[in-house]
């Protein structure tokens, strides 16, 4: 008999994009992002710990700055003391609502996911 990996069996996931527009946007990178400089205090240690460039995680806080009418994070330069980073008021509020509506989302989608992967096809485990 051979072993299967049924698609059935992997929980689902729902991840939410929101796009305001065609420039501003805020997924799950982002709101991992923010999360991780809330709790790192560095938006280079928040990059690493997403195995990402600090180049690609400053400009994506630069981004999400230059989308909401107030900073989401607050930074200061590095030097003998060192620099940090930090989520604004805002910043926590947008983090804080992307979460709220990502549980929202996934309750209110459970039903429907659920028929969704009961007519997944069986995949058979690689040897």
């Amino acid at each position: 008999m051979t072993p299967t990996n049924t698609s059935r069996s992997a929980a689902p996931s729902l991840r939410i994009r929101i796009l305001f527009g065609d420039e501003a946007m805020l997924g799950p990178g982002k709101a991992d992002l923010l999360e991780r400089i809330r709790d790192t205090g560095s938006i280079a240690a928040a990059g690493r710990s997403m195995a990402m460039s600090y180049k690609r995680a400053w400009m994506l806080v630069e981004e999400m700055n230059a989308a909401f009418r107030d900073p989401l994070v607050d930074s200061t330069r590095g030097g003998a003391k060192g620099g940090g980073a930090r989520l604004t008021e805002a910043g926590a509020e947008v983090l804080g609502n992307y979460r709220k509506l990502e549980e929202i989302m996934a309750e209110a989608g459970a039903a429907r996911i659920g028929v969704l992967q009961s007519m997944l096809r069986d995949i058979p485990a690689e040897k």
